[in-house]
């Protein structure tokens, strides 16, 4: 079970006792936000997009749609996410818990920028009635993760970048 692979991996970086886990789904925006008491930008969605036989996750505010062409212009490739069934097999963790702890070898994770307006967010912990808050640094940190991006649109103000 995922969650147990990041409870002992967020357990190694003394985290392990603020990990939130629900009695009811925490698997969308809308069902975090509501289980924590917290707007839904702040819950931090980790997004899975292929990336030849491996893929890469894309962490980013919960108000955050990816923008298409950033992201062929950063990466090289159209933004296609992973199929369902290929979720758990190329991550590590199920549609709906996936996060950017203790995932499978080879998967590189970003940050978006669209993070970066928050003290703290909400990633989920590898199930689907899960989550841990952090500071954007603590994010940064145990994460382990590649490089920020900007690659979502729909959180800025009209007119910004």
């Amino acid at each position: 079970m995922a969650i147990e692979t990041v409870r002992a991996f967020l357990k190694e970086q003394g985290l392990e006792g603020r990990i939130h886990e629900f009695d009811s789904s925490s698997a969308t925006v809308a069902l975090a936000a509501e289980a924590l008491g917290t707007e839904p930008a702040r819950i931090a969605k980790t997004l899975s997009f292929v990336n030849g036989d491996t893929c890469i996750l894309i962490v980013a505010a919960g108000d955050a749609k990816i923008d298409n062409r950033k992201f062929k212009d950063f990466f090289g490739r159209k933004a296609t996410m992973l199929a369902p069934d290929e979720v758990l097999r190329l991550t590590g963790h199920a549609v709906g818990g996936v996060c950017p702890f203790a995932v499978n070898p080879g998967v590189k994770i970003y940050l978006d920028a669209s993070l970066r307006r928050f003290e703290t967010v909400f990633p989920a912990c590898g199930s689907s009635n899960s989550a841990i808050e952090l500071t954007i640094s603590e994010l940064e940190q145990y994460s382990r993760f590649d490089a920020w991006v900007d690659v979502c649109k729909g959180w800025r103000a009209e007119g910004e970048g």
